[in-house]
């Protein structure tokens, strides 16, 4: 970053600037008004090329200096309703408007700044504009608090690689911009290297609050909302009950035929929102640079319900809720019009905002100043160093638990790069009885151990916290984070506590064939998760403001409820809280289906992550009969990072099941409490996932690879790892889903090839007993003659893809397999492909041959990890993962001329994700391990995590029961 000391240039020429504003929201627009009013006021020309309305700069700029050029030049994010993002459709609009017709429209873009002789380009933040002004030779600088090649990358990683060259020229072209001027709730923007920090840029206030209440003629005492949703879309039906009494709601961007109840009032296209904001007691509304800046610059209490996919807004909020100013509304509550208990807090809250807010101001002066030649820049840089440091965002970027959301992976200086992680996972069961105590002080241990297990002591540790503060009031503290402050509140502390444990696991050997029956070798490994549960008589559990409120509202008795808090959630954009009541899981006397409770939590994807915990509770009442009279309350902690393909997921649900199960009284053998949290997975959660994870999670042993036979979960035998051997996982930082449609077709693809199979050898079999056997085998192998028409019959009921040898395969069935096939033309000739966990989309086509063999091979000996890009599972992070490895073990050692790493493969789901890596116990395959991550980092700016050592599963360390200490 480059400080400077802004002052105000002594040079008075007639400057002509070109703003460009990005085509998302109006945001960028309003914002762009403050510095534009300045710039205007000092006497320059100020084309404005946009796509937004003209009254949004007209309104408060009345100048022949002021031009509007309606033009739009990107598509920003896509929105599915007002509170989604479409990632692919945004993606594909950004195809379709910057990068399709990118040719013309930088021939136009020059062509134009040099007719209106531009003297600065400034972006808002619109890639092209940077490229066009440099083509041009003008020179650009930014103004915004993120870029889109941050947006995008995330998109990038969640629909599909083939649109990553999008996120690369998008940081090309920011490159070419010389500095960028960074406003407050800022994402990280490694395109820019470059920077002046600006105060918030608001707009001006034209008239006080009393002013603008006497002229709506509402008294002073009147409570108003104002609603700001940047536009209402067809369907929201506002209702008079959703105000409390004494409030009226100001409607911002309704539509003309839209009809408000008579507490809600419909406001002008073009009325001056900021007057009406500071005239407010508190604003409704979705979290945008505009709405985000007004309501801190004029202390307004703003009650925020989450959009789902658009990335600036963890960063705002974060700032937002440091400054107390904000109030999240779950969506299910705004949608059902349970404003009350939201508003009225809204109204107990003191912002207390103490920076700047003439960014307008300052950014005109930085500009004024760069038009006329001041340099700002450092000039250390080349743009194509700007470049190398941005593609690093064609990788997921990944925000490990723990690490300041506004601080990502891939910018600090991880624990591993210098050895400061242990390599010992835990100490010894009775190493230091005292050490363990004096971290668990607050608490009696009832049943169970920690086992010395550091994580453990450390979940333990932050319960001990959260009680203090909640005793002591801490939990108001400004700095104090949301979740922290609903987990404090969450537990009855003199009541029993039960905690589960349940690691993730390293896939050595099985991959994706586990779900088609495969041999499998999995190794926990030290990250793990924790739950905490507690369960209370409804008449005795602590609810929620808002839950009790909506008990309240219905007069209803107390009944029991289930209360999720989730640490970690805020860096991953996930509401931190979640409750329902637990009748929603029945459907009068049985509990509701698995396809009910999976749409129950779709409908709202900032809160999808509570399938994983919540749906242990319904399967547990499905598939156990078992009832839940008394409230709960979970507590989940994870350190297993998500997106690595380490089975993050797995790990949540064992340990919840685990905890609950130890709540209610249950005893569930670890196998089958790994086969009830695939049922979680698969149903509620929607994700295909093999039960490899979950049976790692809970039967895996510390320091042994587990031994199973996926059919469908039979474990062989737990093989304790040589001490000469070593495995070790590297991410490649490029995020694995299994939700994800690339492993979901691809099993398709494998059953598609099973139901084929099946279907030649039955054809095959009915043949043969009709008809001389010579006939159909002339040209077969022996074994073929030898078993004949038993052989085709046991092949025509395959229970398992991995059960069928390879050289029959070879032999009978693969030129037999389709390489690709239509899921419709599939349908029509087979009728299903027999998994219960996904569905064949007749449009999709899906590959098969290769989705075939792979499980058939792996099952046979581990398979070549380019298997996986065969079945379209690979990707480029674990390719250079696994090349390096290769070129580790051909050059030769000082010591004995071998490399002491034997070999890599890409591990579980694949499409990004981790690479497992095998070597010799010994200091130099550590060395070389980290040789490789720094060479990874070289090549993509991305410093891989390094997953090492080994935990025990949820079985082997049971569950601990604890209370908290009375006073003497």
């Amino acid at each position: 970053m480059v400080a400077h000391q802004i002052t105000a240039s002594g040079d008075h020429r007639l400057l002509v600037f070109a703003y460009y504003i990005t085509g998302h929201g109006f945001g960028h627009a309003t914002r762009v008004v403050d510095i534009v009013r300045h710039l205007v006021e000092s006497g320059h020309v100020v084309h404005v090329v946009t796509a937004a309305p003209e009254f949004v700069f007209t309104t408060d700029i009345q100048s022949p200096n002021l031009h509007i050029r309606k033009v739009l030049l990107d598509c920003g994010a896509v929105q599915a309703d007002a509170l989604t993002v479409d990632r692919l459709a945004s993606l594909e609009k950004y195809l379709e408007t910057a990068v399709i017709p990118r040719a013309s429209i930088l021939a136009a873009e020059v062509e134009w700044l040099k007719s209106v002789k531009a003297d600065l380009v400034i972006s808002d933040v619109v890639p092209v504009a940077c490229r066009a002004a440099a083509d041009a030779g003008i020179r650009s600088v930014c103004v915004t608090n993120f870029s889109w090649d941050f947006i995008y990358a995330e998109y990038v990683m969640a629909t599909g690689k083939h649109l990553r060259s999008i996120v690369w020229q998008i940081a090309e072209d920011y490159s070419h911009c010389e500095f960028l001027l960074r406003l407050p709730g800022y994402c990280p923007m490694p395109a820019f290297r470059d920077v002046i920090d600006v105060p918030l840029v608001v707009r001006r206030l034209h008239k006080s609050r009393s002013e603008v209440r006497k002229e709506l003629g509402f008294y002073e005492d009147m409570k108003l909302v104002i609603f700001n949703f940047g536009g209402q879309p067809a369907g929201w039906s506002l209702k008079k009950e959703w105000l409390p009494s004494k409030w009226l709601c100001l409607v911002c961007g309704a539509s003309d035929k839209q009809e408000l109840p008579p507490n809600f009032i419909k406001l002008a296209k073009d009325a001056y929102t900021p007057d009406l904001i500071a005239a407010s007691d508190c604003m409704l509304g979705k979290i945008g640079y505009g709405t985000f800046s007004e309501a801190l610059a004029y202390k307004l209490p703003f009650v925020f319900v989450r959009r789902d996919y658009f990335n600036e807004e963890p960063f705002l909020r974060n700032m937002l809720e440091y400054y107390q100013g904000g109030v999240e509304m779950i969506r299910r509550d705004f949608l059902t019009g349970h404003w009350q208990p939201y508003l009225e807090r809204a109204l107990t809250i003191r912002p207390c905002y103490d920076g700047g807010i003439n960014g307008g101001e300052v950014a005109a002066r930085i500009l004024q100043d760069t038009a006329i030649g001041k340099k700002f820049s450092s000039g250390k840089l080349s743009g194509a160093r700007r470049l190398r440091d941005a593609i690093i965002l064609g990788y997921q970027l990944q925000r490990s638990p723990g690490r300041d959301v506004s601080i990502p992976e891939w910018y600090t200086q991880a624990e591993n790069e210098v050895g400061l992680r242990s390599v010992t996972p835990h100490l010894g069961v009775n190493d230091d009885a005292t050490f363990v105590e004096s971290y668990i002080e607050n608490f009696e241990i009832l049943h169970g151990d920690p086992l010395g297990l550091l994580d453990t002591v450390s979940f333990l540790k932050s319960l001990s916290a959260l009680d203090s503060e909640y005793g002591s009031g801490k939990n108001n503290l400004k700095r104090q984070l949301r979740e922290q402050s609903a987990a404090a509140a969450l537990f009855n502390w003199e009541e029993d506590i039960f905690v589960a444990r349940a690691p993730g696991r390293l896939d050595v050997m099985g991959g994706i064939a586990d779900y088609s029956g495969s041999l499998v070798l999995q190794m926990p490994i030290r990250e793990a998760c924790h739950v905490a549960v507690q369960r209370n008589h409804p008449t005795k559990h602590k609810l929620w403001k808002h839950a009790q409120a909506r008990q309240n509202a219905k007069g209803e008795q107390p009944h029991p409820v289930l209360q999720i808090v989730s640490f970690g959630s805020e860096l991953s954009n996930r509401a931190p809280t979640f409750d329902m009541n637990l009748s929603d899981f029945m459907d009068g006397e049985q509990p509701i289906s698995y396809e009910k409770a999976y749409k129950y939590f779709a409908q709202d994807p900032s809160q999808k992550w509570a399938a994983y915990v919540a749906g242990t509770i319904l399967v547990l009442m499905t598939e156990l009969g078992t009832r839940f009279t008394d409230s709960i309350c979970i507590l989940v902690s994870s350190a297993v990072p998500e997106g690595k393909g380490v089975s993050s997921s797995a790990a949540v649900e064992v340990a919840t099941m685990s905890a609950v199960a130890a709540a209610q009284g249950l005893q569930i053998a670890p196998r089958d409490l790994a086969l009830l949290c695939q049922k979680v997975e698969n149903h509620i959660v929607g994700a295909p996932c093999g039960v490899m994870d979950q049976m790692t999670s809970a039967c895996g042993e510390a320091n042994k690879l587990l031994a199973m036979v996926c059919q469908p979960a039979e474990v062989k035998e737990l093989v304790t790892i040589p001490n000469h051997i070593r495995f070790w996982g590297l991410d490649s930082g490029i995020r694995h889903s299994v939700g994800g449609g690339d492993y979901g077709s691809v099993r398709i693809g494998a059953f598609m090839g099973r139901k084929i199979i099946k279907s030649e050898a039955s054809t095959l079999s009915k043949s043969m007993a009709c008809t001389d056997s010579t006939q159909i085998v002339d040209g077969m192998n022996s074994e073929y003659e030898e078993f004949g028409i038993e052989l085709l019959k046991a092949e025509a009921s395959l229970p398992y893809l991995c059960n069928l040898s390879t050289h029959r395969y070879q032999a009978v069935y693969m030129k037999k397999l389709p390489e690709d096939v239509l899921g419709e033309r599939f349908l029509n000739e087979y009728g299903d492909h027999n998994d219960k966990v996904t569905i064949i989309d007749p449009k999709r086509v899906y590959g098969v041959q290769a989705a075939t063999k792979h499980p058939i091979y792996e099952n046979f000996r581990v398979e070549c990890h380019y298997s996986y890009s065969d079945c379209g599972l690979g990707s480029d992070g674990t390719d250079r993962l696994v090349v390096l490895v290769q070129e580790m073990q051909h050059r030769k050692s000082s010591h004995d001329g071998s490399s002491s790493l034997f070999g890599a493969k890409i591990t579980g789901g694949g499409s990004g994700g981790t690479v497992s890596v095998i070597g010799r116990n010994c200091l130099r395959s550590s060395e070389e391990i980290l040789e490789i991550q720094q060479r990874y980092k070289a090549a993509t700016g991305y410093l891989p995590f390094i997953f090492e050592g080994s935990s025990p599963g949820a079985g082997k360390f049971g569950y601990l029961k604890i209370r908290r200490r009375q006073s003497p």
